[in-house]
């Protein structure tokens, strides 16, 4: 499972990377359209490299997988697949209302997803599972899940504000989950 979800997020960096085109022109100021292309692609890079780096943490303290986990596990994949899409389409739009907002539904649903991911290994496992112990009342999984519904309509007001409060979840996360390292040095 770790192998696979491995190799889709790969691919998705690849598919968002491939979706940037050139541009047409050798001076520096042929890269200013591009601006908002190129910043809509940090921010989902950064994303996908949270949801890898946790993903990865989340599988390494998990020590059973049933069919439950394993469909979680394509429930996330699929909301963390649609990232080439909504980058782009932000990107190409210049961080206009709609695509803004659908970025922050494809946001919440990921989100989301990871939880049930998470719900379903400790039902799988057990409450006195590692991952049990390291999730406990999960506060920043709640509070990006509330931050991202929260903004979905804020796009449509102030869509740079709908944008900064993507970077700041963004960096709420961007350390790596600690909880879970630490059940995993116990």
């Amino acid at each position: 499972m770790e192998a696979f979800s491995d190799g889709v997020m790969a691919i998705i960096i690849t598919i968002m990377v491939l979706e940037m085109k050139v541009p047409h022109g050798e001076q520096i100021e042929a890269l200013r359209p591009l601006l908002p292309v190129l910043l809509s692609y940090v921010l989902s890079f950064v994303y996908i490299g949270i949801y890898w780096n946790n993903h990865h943490h989340l599988l390494h303290a998990t020590e059973r997988i049933g069919g439950g986990v394993l469909w979680a596990n394509l429930h996330l994949l699929f909301w963390l697949s649609l990232f080439p899409f909504v980058t782009g389409w932000m990107g190409e739009n210049h961080f206009a209302a709609a695509p803004t907002a659908l970025y922050g539904g494809v946001l919440l649903m990921a989100a989301i997803a990871y939880s049930i991911l998470v719900r379903s290994i400790i039902a799988h496992e057990g409450r006195e599972s590692r991952v049990a112990r390291a999730i406990g009342g999960d506060f920043k999984g709640l509070l990006s899940i509330l931050l991202y519904a929260a903004v979905i309509p804020l796009a449509y007001l102030i869509h740079w504000a709908a944008q900064a409060v993507y970077v700041l979840v963004a960096l709420m996360w961007l350390v790596p989950d600690r909880r879970i390292e630490h059940q995993l040095a116990d």
